[in-house]
């Protein structure tokens, strides 16, 4: 499975990543990565995000949530 980083968008609540007993319906990513077969690896509180391996079919469900970044993990690198 390929691994992706999901953030937060700016302006999105923190309850689009985690879930929440207030928001027992809200379409939670970290919630949504593992009932589709997926793994969180890594958890960001600084920019309120997490890395995941998640099935590369799937994907497409966090993409298409407003409140959310979704991207390939990769190295980063500088010149």
């Amino acid at each position: 499975m390929p691994s992706i980083n999901v953030s937060l968008k700016d302006g999105a609540s923190a309850e689009q990543l985690d879930a929440c007993v207030k928001y027992p319906r809200a379409l939670v990513a970290k919630k949504q990565v593992t009932e589709q077969g997926g793994k969180i690896i890594n958890e960001f509180k600084l920019i309120k995000g997490f890395t995941a391996e998640f099935p590369e079919d799937k994907v497409h469900t966090l993409q298409s949530n407003e409140h959310l970044n979704v991207e390939n993990d990769g190295q980063v690198k500088t010149q």
